[in-house]
């Protein structure tokens, strides 16, 4: 691969020439492994969603771009807009960095709705002539007509004493009639942390200190702080940077995960909570954030892929998407994502197939797609194990499977075509002992969705098969019974 200088990775869009970034289009466009169905970077590299919001009618969603090539360079905001969750329009670059308190790039945040006008809330990075780093907390506002000016001085200038310079992705919100903004922190002594500030007006922000959990000493770096209310709980979602793995989980290099418990004391910063759960289960997702919608709805995106890992579609000059829109809910105490119902505007004709297998496996025959929507159900099963095969080909197959004899669900990509991140394992797994097993996949060129049991669990991981791996098939040990809705996905 090759080796980016320091002077190529910090050149914004308006640096490079027409023909360079038509030239680059030209190559991303023929990768085999570009999506049909989500959002990913016209060219360059793509990671956190950004000022995820619900204005003027329309979903509005940036997303942290680098335009040049598959490598963390000098972060743009991308936009993309949706009336309906499903199609996207590319509504071009949102947020250049231009400006002496964003110099290096524009980091991380949120947005929110305030006087008809959307505020985009973000990390402004910049670095000395030693390479020495001061964030800056910055604002942008726009306005109906897409219109998007920044605030001519950042909002937030200081680091507070005891924190070093990663200090970012502020999330702003109301409560009680006040501003918070929550900023992903470490201590000096390389604890991950949220920090947090008030304000009465969005401009002027005070320090109040630390949001305190329960959970210190996990991880060096909390990053892209999200917060949510339902009813009387508070869920505190984050991604901590460094955390040890235990038995099954916090196997990839970072995670993403929640607490819930009583809401946060705002006067204080307390926070009563429960443990520590991941959101996601599989191999590829990062930095998610959330909005409310209209219906009151809360609704997450993630960015599907991870800092610090190669992916096969570096060489063709693109990296990274975003996951589908997910619904959260609190249930008994577990937050469960459900993928939107506008998703299904994308199905196409519906198939249905029902299965008794007996110690065998079954292929769906004459079924040939990259991109669909399955709902697979599993009943009556006795063996110790049942499970699904996605993108067969020769040497080639997705796995997921229960493993009914140690109670787990099991992801295995060890098979699912280029190999990559190896070093992090090519499984996934989850505690599980339910009776019955129902599971909604979506899969598109190069990923896989599968939500558990209406949400209970979701594993996302990208693959990278060939065009030639379409099969599907379910497989027991011994004996279930098998339902299978399919609806193919044809989205250009």
């Amino acid at each position: 691969m090759k080796e980016w200088t320091r002077e190529e990775r910090y050149r914004t869009i308006l640096q490079v020439s027409n023909e360079e970034i038509t030239e680059l289009k030209e190559i991303v466009d023929s990768c085999p492994y570009r999506q049909k169905f989500h959002i990913q970077p016209t060219t360059g590299l793509l990671n956190d969603p950004n000022g995820f919001s619900y204005f003027n009618g329309e979903y509005h969603l940036f997303y942290q771009w680098f335009p040049l090539g598959p490598v963390h360079g000098i972060k743009h905001w991308y936009h993309v807009s949706s009336k309906d969750l499903v199609n996207w329009k590319d509504c071009g670059v949102g947020i250049i960095p231009t400006e002496h308190f964003e110099s290096h790039g524009a980091f991380s945040g949120s947005g929110i709705v305030e006087n008809d006008k959307l505020h985009l809330f973000y990390t402004g990075n910049t670095r000395n002539e030693e390479w020495i780093r001061h964030p800056y907390q910055c604002l942008a506002i726009m306005n109906s007509e897409g219109e998007i000016v920044k605030n001519s001085e950042a909002v937030i200038k200081e680091l507070p004493e005891g924190y070093t310079d990663n200090f970012r992705d502020p999330k702003v919100f109301k409560d009680d009639n006040k501003y918070y903004c929550l900023i992903g922190a470490e201590r000096k002594e390389n604890l991950g942390t949220i920090v947090y500030y008030v304000s009465e007006n969005l401009l002027d922000w005070s320090f109040k200190g630390e949001i305190k959990t329960g959970f210190l000493g996990n991880g060096f770096m909390w990053e892209c702080p999200d917060y949510l209310k339902f009813e009387d709980k508070g869920v505190l979602i984050f991604s901590p940077q460094g955390l040890e793995a235990e038995g099954d989980k916090y196997k990839n290099i970072f995670q993403s995960g929640y607490l819930i418990g009583d809401k946060i004391n705002f006067y204080d910063g307390k926070f009563n909570h429960g443990d520590f759960n991941e959101l996601d289960r599989g191999f590829d997702f990062y930095a998610p954030q959330t909005t409310e919608d209209k219906y009151g709805r809360k609704i997450l995106i993630g960015w599907m892929g991870l800092p610090e890992i190669d992916y096969p579609t570096d060489k063709n000059g693109w990296a990274h998407c975003l996951t589908i829109p997910r619904e959260l809910k609190l249930i008994d105490n577990k937050l469960i994502q459900q993928p939107v119902k506008e998703l299904e505007l994308l199905r196409g004709k519906n198939r249905k197939e029902v299965y008794e297998l007996n110690n065998e496996e079954k292929d769906i025959v004459d079924f040939n797609e990259k991109t669909y929507e399955l709902i697979c159900k599993f009943n009556n099963f006795n063996g110790k194990y049942v499970g699904i095969k996605l993108r067969k080909g020769i040497d080639e197959e997705t796995v997921f499977y229960y493993d009914i004899e140690n109670n787990k669900l099991v992801l295995d990509r060890s098979k699912s075509g280029e190999v990559f991140a190896t070093e992090y394992g090519t499984e996934r797994k989850c505690e599980y002992t339910g009776k019955e097993l129902k599971l909604q996949i979506f899969v598109d060129t190069s990923s896989v969705e599968i939500f558990v049991n209406d949400g209970e669990e979701v594993f996302t991981s990208r693959i990278f098969t060939k065009d030639t791996s379409t099969g599907v098939s379910v497989f027991t040990d011994k004996q279930t019974d098998v339902e299978i809705d399919l609806w193919k996905i044809d989205k250009n």
